[in-house]
């Protein structure tokens, strides 16, 4: 409860910051004067504290930002001034437009925003794991850090890696944690492929946790991870 609640001012704060980062740029554009700017360049030149308020602070605060100027826009540099009233198509227009490509930009920004995290977390997710497994002399050793690392690295419910060393051994299968249960199907299911063909599988069940696509390249690098370590441990 407390969280939502500072999350809650904290959305409310960086929406009031937006909103007032484009009634800085309005005091600018009344300095510079509309008849020197123009309707058109003036629209565009909103569009620069929208595009910074959604590139620092997210798509909520960017919405805001864009709600701002639009009205903003409206009440100063829209015939008849200084009211909310549009007096033409024409307005109406100019109006419509720009409250629309405030929109896209914002979506645009907070589309490329998500992207960059998701590299990122990825990128993090890879080195962790390999760190992870380097060095493991024994193919159990790499199975028990591939389920435990994987378990926490996703807050799942259960994991659980089953391989097959070779045909005159017992295959080797460890749960995350060790006392885990989970009913039903696994949420995610990631073959381990080596050398000789199909060693061993992941299951992995989601819990509170995120998981990625089944067929995304965060969970086949992981896949392969793990079958290189397999291969190491038994060279």
């Amino acid at each position: 409860m407390k969280s939502r609640l500072s999350f809650s001012v904290e959305m409310f704060s960086q929406c009031a910051l937006a909103v007032l980062t484009v009634a800085a740029a309005t005091i600018v554009l009344l300095l510079i004067g509309r008849d020197t700017l123009g309707e058109a360049v003036i629209a565009l030149l909103y569009l620069v504290p929208i595009g910074w308020s959604a590139s620092r602070w997210g798509q909520g605060p960017g919405m805001s930002a864009a709600l701002a100027a639009a009205l903003t826009f409206d009440f100063f540099f829209i015939p008849p001034f200084h009211t909310f009233t549009v007096g033409s198509l024409e307005g109406w227009l100019v109006l419509a437009i720009f409250l629309a490509v405030a929109i896209v930009v914002v979506g645009r920004i907070q589309s490329g925003l998500s992207r960059a995290r998701a590299s990122e977390r990825e990128a993090i997710f890879m080195y962790e794991l390999s760190t992870a497994l380097a060095g493991l002399r024994t193919q159990d050793a790499v199975v028990h850090a591939l389920a435990r690392h994987l378990q926490q690295m996703f807050l799942a419910t259960l994991v659980q890696v089953s391989i097959q060393p070779g045909s005159q051994s017992s295959p080797i299968r460890v749960k995350a944690p060790p006392d885990g249960a989970a009913s039903g199907k696994p949420d995610r299911v990631l073959p381990i492929l080596a050398a000789p063909g199909l060693v061993g599988e992941i299951h992995l069940w989601r819990g509170d946790g995120w998981l990625p696509p089944e067929d995304s390249r965060l969970l086949q690098n992981f896949s392969t991870q793990a079958a290189l370590a397999l291969e190491r441990a038994q060279l």
